[in-house]
């Protein structure tokens, strides 16, 4: 086994057995998989299992919020279209409960300038919802500088249980969405306890 450099206080075994130690190549430091992590000790190698946020005993059935988290970690950053999400109160926005929604609307606003309503598709799948934008270079024009290219986009945002998407429009090059996000209701439920036998 090959010994890790000075500044390295642990080593740590991948998958394969082999050590992980520092940097390979100047790139980013290698890493284990995220189940298990083996550390060396003066007694050998032991296993670590990885905490998280979310792993307290006291919180039950989270890992759907676990791994939603891990994916977003993963997401590209890409940083285009620039996009505004705004909370607007119940009272200002007109909603009663004769409407039946008594919650805050959440407005996301993308800047997508140069694209029409045909060119930009809106779809939620599975508590997410997904804006793409695709633009077509037009074989027709000869430019002599071309500093504004055709663009391609793709949004994600993911929703929590109960937020649906009330409505959309594009004015001026803003594409405006709004998200009801009704109030929740307040149950109170007690539990029988029964005879074991």
């Amino acid at each position: 086994m090959l010994p890790c450099p000075s500044h390295i206080f642990t080593q740590v075994k991948n998958h394969r057995g082999g050590p992980i130690c520092g940097r390979r190549g100047g790139g980013a430091p290698n890493r284990a998989p995220k189940s298990k992590i083996l550390v060396a000790s003066k007694k050998g190698w032991s296993a670590m299992s990885r905490m998280t946020q979310l792993s307290s005993p006291l919180l039950l059935g989270f890992d759907d919020i676990e791994r939603l988290l891990d994916r977003l970690a993963k997401s590209p950053g890409d940083s285009y279209p620039p996009y505004n999400i705004e909370r607007i109160a119940a009272a200002s926005n007109g909603l009663t409960r004769a409407s039946g929604t008594t919650g805050d609307i959440l407005r996301i606003t993308l800047a997508v300038a140069g694209f029409t309503r045909e060119q930009i598709d809106i779809a939620v799948e599975d508590r997410q919802l997904t804006i793409r934008g695709r633009q077509d270079d037009d074989k027709s024009r000869t430019y002599l500088h071309r500093g504004i290219a055709a663009r391609q986009f793709q949004r994600t945002f993911v929703l929590a249980d109960g937020i649906e998407v009330r409505s959309a429009s594009l004015d001026n090059g803003l594409l405006s969405i709004d998200l009801v996000r009704p109030e929740p209701e307040r149950l109170v439920r007690k539990i029988e306890i029964r005879d074991s036998g």
